[in-house]
């Protein structure tokens, strides 16, 4: 077993700091709670990579002969991270500034009190590699410009929140893959708002990973047959009168985003775009799920990550959403994945079933999202939620895409 060592807060809130081991055992994950009854010492802990045999005073129990330490990650103070992060934006912080892994965890409870500070003290320069998330236990702090914010509370009292127990998860996944993990924050930082511009900035860091080290590790472990031609178009359009409905047509790979079906999705919104007769357009999917993400049996095919970006440029389905929005209707269920997330955030309406659930799991593919995402959903539920769905890499549920914004209305489909 591998693992990642997240050590808590000498004094936690009343009530205590409830955070769950995330994957250990892989099938069913293991809930520890602060402080534990048996040993208020003990260190939380998540899956990550080899590093070094863990130390006998980490007190992992029966699990301990499982067990290699990855690294430590501590919650530092509010002004320590502050004096970091203002050394690096200063240029007078050196290579030093860069933990392993690649994240600091900022105690907001420690943050001095209000009027103490001002702007966004936690807020690194856009080109540092480094997650910084901060946390708080009692949901009353402002993040400061962290790239992700977890909270005891989360969405019931701070819309930019996520739920304090995900610190594990996070700190792991940064662990696992450090380059898309940081790659991501990047450029989240920069979100500009102009689609457009974002859209380019995704695509552009999208291929650099590509093309790396952590994604040919995951091609290597995850290699798929290719599959046949599914031998009909893989999305159906259709027109009655002023609406437009394309349907996206793979039931049997629970609607794979392959490059034939964006190609003719492109299209389809191209058309509307074109006619301004069409005041409505209605996306859908059919069988099970909306969309399960990109086909992986396609991943690795192009022959090199500056072509892949340039067609990713040329046939840019969000980029077409995005230029129909107000007209655009999107109506998901089932298990949306990756594309199956990101494009439907470009709509102006998403209507989503009950049952949808809503996941990104790119960072743990050595990438980011890279169908429009870091474009389309930092615009709907902002870029520290953005940053916690795809670090985290948890299924979001209807309720709460509708909370945080991802969704508009939970329509039974």
């Amino acid at each position: 077993m591998n693992v990642v060592v997240v050590k808590t807060w000498d004094e936690p809130s009343a009530g205590g700091v409830e955070l769950l081991l995330a994957g250990f055992p892989p099938n069913g994950g293991v809930d520890l709670r602060y402080p534990p009854s048996s040993n208020p010492d003990i260190d939380w802990f998540a899956v990550g990579p080899i590093s070094q045999p863990c130390p006998p005073d980490h007190k992992v129990a029966a699990h301990r002969s499982q067990c290699t330490l990855r690294a430590m990650v501590e919650p530092v103070p509010f002004d320590e991270a502050a004096a970091l992060i203002g050394a690096v934006r200063s240029g007078s912080a050196g290579a030093e500034a860069i933990p392993d892994p690649p994240v600091v965890v900022v105690d907001l409870d420690t943050r001095p009190v209000k009027g103490e500070t001002s702007g966004e003290p936690l807020r690194p320069p856009a080109m540092w590699p480094c997650v910084v998330i901060a946390v708080s236990t009692n949901a009353t702090q402002p993040p400061g410009g962290a790239d992700v914010y977890l909270s005891a509370a989360a969405a019931r009292i701070d819309p930019l929140a996520g739920p304090l127990r995900d610190l594990g998860t996070i700190a792991a996944a940064i662990a696992e893959c450090p380059q898309a993990a940081t790659t991501l924050a990047q450029v989240l930082r920069i979100h500009s708002g102009d689609v457009e511009r974002d859209l380019l900035t995704e695509s552009i860091a999208y291929a650099a990973l590509q093309g790396g080290a952590e994604h040919r590790d995951w091609l290597a472990s995850n290699r798929r047959r290719r599959t046949d031609p599914d031998g009909s178009p893989p999305v159906r359009v259709s027109r009655s009168g002023d609406l437009l409905e394309i349907v996206l047509d793979r039931p049997a790979r629970r609607n794979a985003y392959s490059a034939g079906m964006r190609d003719s999705l492109v299209a389809a919104l191209e058309l509307a775009a074109s006619d301004p007769t069409i005041t409505e357009v209605h996306l859908r999917g059919s069988g099970p799920s909306f969309c399960s993400g990109g086909d992986l049996s396609e991943f690795g095919e192009v022959a090199d990550p500056a072509t892949a970006h340039q067609i990713r440029m040329a046939r840019s389905a969000g980029y077409h959403s995005h230029a129909i929005a107000s007209r655009l209707v999107a109506h998901v269920h089932g298990a949306c994945v990756g594309a199956g997330v990101e494009l439907p955030a470009f709509a102006g309406r998403v209507l989503a079933d009950p049952g949808t659930t809503f996941r990104l799991p790119e960072v743990s593919m050595g990438l980011i999202p890279g169908a429009g995402g870091t474009a389309s959903i930092p615009r709907r539920i902002g870029r520290q939620r953005t940053a916690l769905l795809a670090l985290a890499g948890h299924e979001l549920d209807a309720e709460t895409a509708l909370l945080w914004g991802l969704v508009d209305e939970i329509v039974p489909a």
